[in-house]
C-alpha cells in the first residue's frame, strides 16, 4: 500500500514538473489559465516601450512550458507571481542574464524555501526571452 502510494505521488510530481511537452496533459483549469495568460501576456506586451515580437515569443515560451503550473502573472502560487518578479528586479541587462541563469540553474532561497526546479533543456536564449516578458507584467 505504502509503495503504491509513494508510486502514485512521485508520478504526479514529475507529471507536474516534467517538460515542455503540449498543454493537453494538463487539467482543463491550467489550460484555460495557459491560454487567458497568453492572451493577458500578447496585450501587456503590445502595450510595453519593449519590442513587441519579444514579448510575445517570451509569452509563448512561457505557454509552452512548465512554468505555469508554479507561476501565474499576478497571483502567488507555489513561485512568485511574474508582477512580484518585475517589481522586484528592474529591467537590465544583468537582471535579465542573471534571471535566465537561475530558470536555467534553479535554485532557492530569493522567494522561500520552496526550490525552483532547473531546466537545463532550455537555451540561454529562450531563457532570456521569457525574462523579458517577465520583466515587462506590471
Amino acid at each position: 500500500m505504502k509503495h503504491n502510494i509513494l508510486v502514485l505521488s512521485l508520478s504526479i510530481f514529475l507529471a507536474a514538473c516534467g517538460g515542455s511537452d503540449s498543454s493537453s496533459n494538463n487539467s482543463s483549469g491550467t489550460t484555460a489559465n495557459e491560454s487567458t495568460s497568453s492572451t493577458t501576456a500578447e496585450t501587456s506586451a503590445s502595450d510595453e516601450s519593449t519590442s513587441s515580437s519579444s514579448s510575445s515569443k517570451g509569452s509563448q515560451l512561457i505557454a509552452k512550458s512548465d512554468c505555469l503550473s508554479c507561476h501565474k502573472e499576478h497571483e502567488r502560487l507555489v513561485g512568485p507571481s511574474y508582477a512580484e518578479v518585475a517589481k522586484k528586479y528592474e529591467n537590465t541587462s544583468a537582471n535579465i542574464e542573471m534571471l535566465a541563469n537561475k530558470i536555467i540553474q534553479g535554485g532557492a532561497g530569493n522567494w522561500g524555501d520552496i526550490p525552483m526546479t532547473p531546466h537545463p533543456g532550455l537555451s540561454k536564449g529562450d531563457a532570456e526571452e521569457m525574462v523579458k516578458y517577465i520583466l515587462t507584467i506590471k
